[in-house]
């Protein structure tokens, strides 16, 4: 079984007025649809931006199903943001998508391969639940085969697939899709993938608040 979506339909999403009365915006809950994490445990200490984090993988189904909310949100961001993608190995069956995800942002084809690979995956059901088979499907993107799988079983990708464990660890996700924003705030339960996105979006306004509260 693929562990996905945390509580799935568990929250509810409670509009209330805002400040002004001008419109309804989303209440959300600490605790509930959103996580502090303590100590914070940002993805790299020496980019000064807010790193919006996508934690998923390719083996997850509600993951493919958030892609579309997943652009909106990179589209959205504000120019002091930038959204990134970072894989989970919850269990064996995930590695080699998540080798393969390392391998191919090694060879600058992540991005462009991403909704293809879903694709192959969750529409076209193609075979790709190794890592022979995915290399097999990046050399759709002139990468070939053998030097895929030399970059892909390296020690270099697997000190990458240790750290994003340990990070997710520390963030303390559980399941797929998942976002995590600054490293400080991660999402939490919630019943669709609107609230999401939307709880992602508040994420960001919190850590732009926290950020300018410190730089008074």
């Amino acid at each position: 079984m693929l562990r996905s979506l945390t509580g799935l339909f568990l929250a509810l999403l409670l509009p209330v007025a805002s400040a002004q009365g001008v419109s309804a915006v989303p209440q959300y809950q600490r605790g509930v649809q959103y996580q502090r994490i303590t100590p914070a445990r940002p993805l790299d200490r020496s980019n000064r931006r807010i790193a919006v984090i996508e934690v998923f993988s390719y083996a997850c189904p509600h993951c493919y199903e958030f892609q579309t909310y997943a652009e909106q949100l990179r589209r959205g961001l504000p120019p002091n943001a930038y959204f990134v993608r970072l894989p989970a190995v919850f269990w064996a069956q995930w590695e080699p998508f998540a080798r393969a995800f390392f391998t191919a942002e090694h060879f600058g084809v992540a991005g462009k391969a991403n909704d293809a690979l879903f694709d192959a995956i969750w529409v076209k059901h193609e075979q790709l639940g190794t890592l022979v088979q995915l290399a097999s499907f990046y050399a759709r993107y002139g990468i070939r085969p053998e030097r895929f799988l030399a970059v892909a079983r390296s020690a270099r990708i697997t000190a990458k697939i240790r750290h994003a464990e340990r990070l997710e660890q520390q963030w303390g996700v559980n399941g797929t899709p998942a976002i995590v924003v600054d490293g400080a705030w991660r999402s939490g339960r919630v019943e669709s993938y609107d609230q999401l996105l939307g709880v992602a979006r508040y994420l960001v306004q919190r850590a732009e608040a926290e950020r300018a509260q410190v730089a008074r």
